[in-house]
């Protein structure tokens, strides 16, 4: 049986109020906002922005093999194996 949906309210400063306004469907617009932004989180905090004691050794243990790397193409940092073979060149539109 689907579950039903609920409802999330949160609070709104008169700047994204004013923001918002002239949107015909404002709540399918947050819905959409925050499943992008759920798209988007850091695999590890989970969007937290900060690590707990035992992620910061798990991710020190990780980093000891890999290492963070500009892209020569795009300029953005990604993460590099250092123990396995080089990465191909990543697909630039």
């Amino acid at each position: 049986m689907p579950r039903k949906s609920e409802i999330i309210t949160f609070k709104a400063d008169a700047t994204l109020l004013s923001a918002m306004k002239g949107i015909l469907n404002r709540s399918e617009f947050i819905r959409a906002a925050v499943l992008s932004a759920l798209e988007n989180i850091c695999p590890l905090c989970r969007g937290a922005g900060t690590l707990t004691p035992k992620q910061r050794e798990h991710w020190e243990n990780f980093a000891r093999s890999h290492s963070l790397h500009e892209c020569r193409e795009c300029h953005e940092v990604h993460l590099v194996c250092e123990n396995g073979p080089r990465p191909r060149r990543a697909a630039h539109r």
